[in-house]
């Protein structure tokens, strides 16, 4: 992303984003790592509540196990979905996720 433009990266950000979410609502179990890595980089920069780095940690856990292949129930893949969904959603309040 562009240092110098902070509405470039936020354009190239919600970009991402709305690729991530279509992908996510087409195949959950295979978007989820691609989709916790972009919101990784984002509370890598911004100060986030206790509750949303938990809501994070707990996605991330359930896409680390869908890279390994392990077998993880659907239940908890749309968990972690729902999770990321909110977390976008509280970091850019006003926006729908």
């Amino acid at each position: 992303m562009s240092m110098n433009d902070p509405g470039l990266d936020l354009h190239e950000w919600e970009t991402r984003w709305a690729e991530l979410e279509e992908a996510l609502a087409e195949d959950p179990a295979g978007a989820l790592p691609d989709a916790c890595d972009l919101i990784e980089e984002t509370l890598g920069l911004d100060y986030v509540s206790d509750e949303l780095e938990l809501s994070f940690q707990a996605a991330r856990e359930i896409a680390d196990a869908v890279e390994r292949g392990d077998d993880v129930d659907p239940g908890d893949i749309g968990a972690a979905v729902a999770n990321l969904l909110a977390i976008r959603a509280a970091l850019r309040p006003g926006l729908t996720a």
